[in-house]
């Protein structure tokens, strides 16, 4: 059918035998209209095959019925072996789906990108914006806020915002990770930090060395990225610091498998010469050699979370200035 055939309001009007102020307030979900009238619109619509004009709709009821996720990170990223992000992806667009909305999915992991997200966002073409993998104190969800944009971060950011957030318990998780290891018997252990620019790698950090410190043994850090190469070169970096080293966290499971690699290569058994532990519970660490003890956080949900409370900001509602998930320490073969 060509545009010049499409149905028009007008029609669906005829055919139900009501004024086209009607139509355009059923069709836009409008609760005012007695049922027997709506539903004659709608068996109009129906029959007519009457598809609704987006564009004009959003200029009737200043909605777009369309919520961005935000990534400040790059689509080779985003799109790896990381099973985190499909996870949060996964999460938002079942929570929209479930309330009739679009996912708009937007990646700023370059100057231009992000120029390009911040245009898109503040030009109104979303009801909502959530952002996950913040890096540093990323000024524009408080930019967005001001602006009266319903903003939500999934996963803190740095510095001191206003703006709502959903995260995990990333010390709680590490705490008892850490403390597993201690109680096991385990002496010299060291950690692959995350990214220091990340609350994630904070706060995972501090975990681990809250807990050797309560324990009264050494620390032994390297720092990676939560990618899988940067594990693989820090794990090489500890054993050259401390080849007696009896245990590793990894603030992620991407870099607890890339330890897992290096210690086999350098002859080191798991988990009898090394324990390994990671953070993430990815769907893959169940079928590392050995099976990948680590701390599971609640992926699916950190985007369900995230996208009921942009939801909710957006219908006028006021939400938690923060919500904290729980972790849970999965014990496998490795530790």
């Amino acid at each position: 059918m060509t545009t010049a055939q499409r149905p028009t309001l007008e029609a669906v009007a005829r055919r139900a035998g009501v004024s086209r102020a009607t139509v355009s307030r059923v069709v836009n979900g409008s609760t005012t209209v007695a049922e027997p009238i709506r539903a004659a619109v709608h068996q109009a619509v129906a029959e007519l095959g009457y598809v609704p004009n987006l564009a004009a709709r959003s200029l009737v009821t200043q909605r777009t019925d369309s919520i961005a996720l935000i990534m400040p990170e790059a689509a080779t990223r985003v799109f790896s072996d990381d099973q985190v992000f499909p996870g949060i992806i996964r999460g938002v667009s079942q929570e929209l789906e479930a309330a009739d909305k679009q996912l708009v999915l937007m990646l700023a992991g370059s100057p231009a990108g992000r120029e390009r997200v911040e245009r898109y966002t503040t030009g109104r073409h979303v009801d909502g914006v959530l952002f996950a993998s913040l890096h540093g104190a990323d000024p524009l969800p408080a930019r967005l806020s001001r602006l009266g944009i319903p903003v939500v971060c999934s996963g803190r950011g740095l510095g001191d915002s206003p703006v709502p957030y959903v995260d995990v318990d990333h010390v709680g998780g590490v705490t008892r990770a850490v403390r597993y290891l201690v109680e096991t018997g385990r002496r010299r252990i060291a950690t692959i930090a995350g990214p220091q620019d990340m609350v994630a790698g904070i706060e995972r950090l501090t975990g681990y060395r809250d807990t050797v410190a309560a324990a009264g043994l050494p620390e032994l850090v390297a720092y990676g990225d939560f990618t899988r190469e940067s594990g693989a070169a820090a794990m090489r970096e500890l054993l050259a610091a401390d080849p007696d080293l009896d245990a590793v966290f990894a603030a992620s499971d991407l870099m607890a498998h890339a330890a897992l690699r290096t210690l086999r290569e350098a002859g080191r058994r798991v988990p009898q010469d090394v324990a390994v532990i990671g953070f993430d519970d990815i769907e893959t660490a169940a079928y590392t050699e050995p099976p990948l003890t680590t701390v599971r956080q609640p992926i699916l949900e950190l985007g369900r979370a995230g996208t009921r409370q942009v939801l909710r900001i957006a219908a006028g509602e006021t939400v938690e200035p923060a919500l904290i998930l729980p972790t849970e320490l999965v014990l496998r073969a490795s530790a």
